[in-house]
């Protein structure tokens, strides 16, 4: 993996979770902000999920898509370079951009969800859920979506890539790019809009995502994942029901 395109798709990667980092707001910000209260953040430029804030607010779940969901493909990107023959590397940029561009998408969807429920008074500036009914509703989608047969269909194409792209070999990388992209949406939709409990500035819920996002397309790890976060994920919604009562 030290070929040009592979680097550079790394370096893609560390850019956004360096990017991340320098929009996230520390701890004793966050503080600040609960004390002094909206204004304090107005005063500051804070990203506010607003309607002039909307593409920025795409921006920065642009950048998280890149950040979470590109580890989580390594595998299957490895796996179509394998079965190239030649030019591996133009087949294997247009690949990623189909990838990415499923992502771009629901970056927007993500993006607009925000700035209604900001707009609900259901989120904070930082994107976080401040209504218990919100989050627990998440939490239990998510835990539901878990057991599903949707789910578990886009899941065995990401856990047998090579399987999956020998099935649509000859339409050309950009559309196994956009394949691969949207099965991908089909396995993570769900735990991304946690992002909305967890917060979507928060660099800890997009690594603790991040890592369970990438165990779960492992075919040896993954099946035993699967059902027990769902269950977790529903015991949860059931606590923040209950505390929220």
């Amino acid at each position: 993996m030290g070929a040009p395109h592979w680097l550079a798709l790394f370096a893609v990667i560390l850019a956004a979770w360096a990017i991340l980092y320098m929009m996230s707001a520390p701890a004793d910000l966050r503080d600040a902000g609960q004390v002094y209260g909206a204004a304090f953040w107005r005063e500051l430029c804070t990203l506010t999920p607003d309607a002039a804030g909307f593409l920025k607010m795409a921006l920065m779940w642009a950048l998280m898509s890149a950040a979470m969901m590109a580890p989580t493909a390594l595998p299957a990107f490895a796996t179509y370079e394998d079965l190239a023959s030649t030019g591996a590397s133009t087949r294997f940029g247009a690949l990623v951009a189909g990838y990415l561009s499923v992502w771009l998408g629901f970056s927007g969807l993500a993006a607009a969800t925000q700035v209604v429920l900001y707009g609900a008074g259901l989120l904070d500036p930082f994107g976080t859920s401040t209504s218990a009914a919100l989050s627990a509703g998440l939490l239990a989608m998510a835990g539901v979506y878990q057991f599903t047969p949707l789910k578990d269909a886009c899941l065995s194409k990401c856990r047998m890539p090579l399987t999956f792209f020998m099935q649509h070999w000859d339409e050309g990388a950009l559309r196994n790019g956009l394949r691969l992209g949207a099965v991908c949406l089909g396995c993570c939709w769900a735990l991304m809009a946690l992002a909305f409990v967890g917060g979507v500035m928060s660099l800890g819920f997009m690594a603790l995502a991040t890592v369970l996002m990438v165990l779960e397309k492992l075919p040896e790890i993954g099946r035993w994942l699967t059902r027990p976060l769902g269950i977790a994920l529903l015991g949860g919604a059931g606590v923040v029901a209950l505390n929220g009562l």
